[in-house]
């Protein structure tokens, strides 16, 4: 808008000229003159009444328009400082409008516009910064003394030599610096200048001025608050999501079970995500050197840095520079890392295949031990923030504290079990000890029956046999006699009758002199002496004995004989006579089974089928005695090695034979038998016998 010729006072109304009344022609003329004055005098009052509202309208519009860019600018001052500029330019033509902001004690440029022809605002743009000094600019004064400091002419010898070079290149003469006031003080200032001479603002013009300069504060001071708001609420968000992601960490930890690397990848994905990294590896320190503990997004290449063992990292690396400082390395950028560093085969990696540029590692210490490393990298050129670095030290920590606490669980499992094979060696012990000293009193009170049996058995054997003689006597006599045939008849019958009885009487008392042996045997405490033999040959002879023994037994016995006896089996040192009694049992008992299959299945293509095999193993011997007989109900083997236990039928068995076997290779010799049994299928008993055993006689605890 043209700024109005009249001259204006400092209230902006327009000064006039007026004369004194006089009389006659003379005075009718002036008469007529001041009516005409008075009439022109009162259309330029329109004129500028006009002209005032025009320019009211014009300033509200302008100040309309920048309160919108306001509104819609929260965050920025500069469309703000565009519009205000741009505004004041076209209200005050000619003019120029040039916004500086008070910053680290210099002067920004914010924004420029002009109405006058020629002014450069690219160069003015270059002028700033400027420092913040009233000698140099004006605008210094300005904003030290909070008022409107106006120079009507820059050619004045006052003006600073500063402002009269920007006059002379800018095509202006008079200036006017506006300062920025907020909360009682200067951020900055409006300039506005003007091509002539002693110009001035009116009063409502400066006001206005003003209202433009309160304009640019608001904005500021919005852009301020606005900005502490987002900060803040990055900063609460920031902080909730490291809070989020360490509680995570925390609760897969507390739920591992000592899975490390379930944790390691929960750590590394969170970390990741909130610090926007690309790839994340976690290296465990072993032996002065780094190994692999996850690998989190990260290519293989990177991996096969470890495939020949733990990595040593060059000294200038950082990963070489974190073992050697026990401290956290940024590297904001790794093309600008040195020449040591860029022929690494960890630096090719890390830069030609995983395209990273930002690092970050940081060590995770147990007091002032390094356990380990946590690496991120970014694939764009943006240093990690303090908050983020802090956030990836805190999985550090919990990362030590969950391989101590893995370590912990792992010593306390390992801990747990061994007390529990302990309680379990302790209640065996008790048990057998218990079974020991029952067996014992048994033994002592079976010794002591047998013994009081003994006797009298033998009284009965013997006079059943001498009856049985006698009774051959006296069928001779009496066929001396002279007998009806009646007689005859009846003496032959009787005589008969009595000496069945008898032999059966003979019969069942050897039998029970067999079992009182039996007992006898199952009582004492050892037998025999203890050296040296073969283990092999005692097998064969077993085999052999009891083979013969079924032979004799049993007319028609059959069965086939395997034998697979390892020649490196050797010597023993056992009680030759006992083992070969327990072997003789284990084997006659096969026989037992096999042949009583064949009878119950009535198969004639079945073929009974007994194998035994010897095995060296080291510091212990193996001995398998298979039968494909009946097998043994799990009911029966649970009591298979209890003393008078039997399945046989009556009169066929004692109980005794795996009871005293079990004795004689478990207390005796210190070794173990185990069965591996399937009902109608197999039989296999598994001696072991320890080929150092300090057993010197009698039954053993093992």
């Amino acid at each position: 808008m043209a700024r109005s010729a009249k001259r204006r006072d400092k209230s902006g109304i327009a000064k006039t000229r007026t004369a004194s009344p006089s009389t006659g022609r003379k005075g009718s003329k002036t008469k007529n003159r001041i009516a005409s004055a008075a009439i022109r005098g009162k259309r330029r009052s329109v004129s500028d009444t006009s002209e005032d509202l025009k320019e009211a309208r014009e300033q509200q519009a302008a100040t309309a328009e920048i309160l919108k860019v306001i509104a819609s600018s929260p965050d920025s001052v500069q469309p703000v400082f565009e519009a205000i500029v741009t505004s004041a330019a076209k209200l005050f033509e000619p003019c120029s409008a040039t916004i500086t902001i008070l910053q680290d004690n210099k002067l920004y440029w914010g924004a420029s516009a002009a109405s006058i022809s020629g002014f450069d605002v690219d160069r003015v743009r270059t002028i700033y910064p400027i420092p913040f000094d009233v000698n140099l600019s004006p605008s210094a004064r300005a904003i030290l003394e909070r008022r409107i400091i106006e120079i009507p002419d820059t050619d004045r010898s006052d003006t600073p030599a500063m402002t009269q070079r920007a006059a002379a290149t800018g095509g202006f003469r008079s200036i006017t610096f506006v300062p920025l006031i907020d909360r009682k003080k200067g951020i900055g200032t409006i300039i506005f200048t003007h091509p002539e001479a002693g110009f001035r603002y009116s009063e409502r013009q400066l006001d206005f001025i003003q209202t433009f300069a309160d304009q640019a504060v608001i904005a500021i001071q919005n852009a301020r608050l606005f900005n502490e708001v987002q900060l803040r609420t990055r900063d609460l968000s920031e902080a909730l999501g490291q809070q989020t992601a360490m509680s995570d960490v925390l609760r897969v930890i507390s739920g591992s079970s000592g899975d490390l690397g379930s944790v390691f990848r929960v750590m590394l994905d969170k970390a990741l995500k909130i610090c926007e990294a690309s790839y994340g590896n976690m290296m465990l320190a072993t032996n002065g050197g780094l190994e692999l503990a996850e690998l989190y997004n990260s290519p293989p290449a990177f991996a096969d840095l470890f495939k020949n063992g733990p990595l040593t990292p060059p000294p200038a690396t950082a990963l070489g520079r974190v073992l050697a400082t026990k401290k956290a390395v940024h590297v904001p950028d790794l093309l600008a890392e040195g020449p040591a560093v860029q022929q690494t085969a960890l630096r090719i990696v890390t830069v030609t295949n995983m395209r990273a540029r930002t690092l970050l590692a940081v060590p995770m210490l147990k007091e002032s031990d390094l356990v380990g490393v946590i690496v991120i990298y970014r694939q764009d050129m943006r240093p990690f923030s303090e908050k983020q670095i802090e956030l990836v030290t805190n999985f550090a920590d919990q990362a030590v504290i969950a391989i101590e606490s893995a370590r912990l669980l792992n010593e306390l499992r390992m801990r747990t079990g061994q007390l529990s094979r302990s309680l379990e060696d302790l209640r065996a012990a008790q048990d057998r000890l218990v079974q020991t000293e029952k067996l014992a009193s048994l033994g002592q009170l079976t010794a002591g029956i047998a013994h009081e049996i003994k006797n009298p058995l033998n009284f009965v054997n013997n006079f059943s046999a001498l009856c049985v003689d006698l009774t051959n006597e006296l069928k001779e006599v009496l066929t001396q006699e002279r007998l009806t045939d009646k007689g005859r008849e009846e003496t032959n019958e009787l005589t008969g009758l009595l000496k069945d009885n008898l032999s059966k009487v003979v019969h069942h008392g050897n039998r029970a002199d067999s079992i009182v042996k039996n007992m006898l045997l199952h009582s004492r405490e050892g037998s025999g002496e203890r050296r040296s033999a073969e283990i092999n040959r005692l097998v064969e002879e077993s085999l052999s004995l009891a083979y013969h023994g079924a032979r004799a037994e049993k007319a028609g016995f059959s069965i086939t004989i395997k034998r697979d006896l390892d020649p490196e089996a050797g010597a023993l040192d056992l009680y030759p006579q006992e083992m070969t009694r327990a072997l003789l049992n284990l084997i006659s008992n096969g026989f037992y089974a096999a042949t009583k299959r064949k009878a119950e299945t009535g198969d004639v293509a079945f073929e009974p089928v007994l194998s035994a095999v010897t095995r060296h193993l080291g510091e212990a011997i193996e001995i398998r005695i298979r039968d494909n007989g009946t097998g043994i109900p799990p009911d029966v083997k649970e009591k298979m090695f209890d003393p008078f236990f039997t399945t046989k039928p009556a009169g066929e068995g004692t109980g005794l034979g795996l009871s005293m076997a079990h004795d004689i290779i478990v207390k005796q010799h210190g070794g173990r038998i185990d069965v591996d049994t399937e009902p109608g299928i197999f039989t296999e008993f598994v001696i072991t016998l320890p080929r150092h055993n300090g057993t010197t006689a009698g039954p053993q605890l093992e």
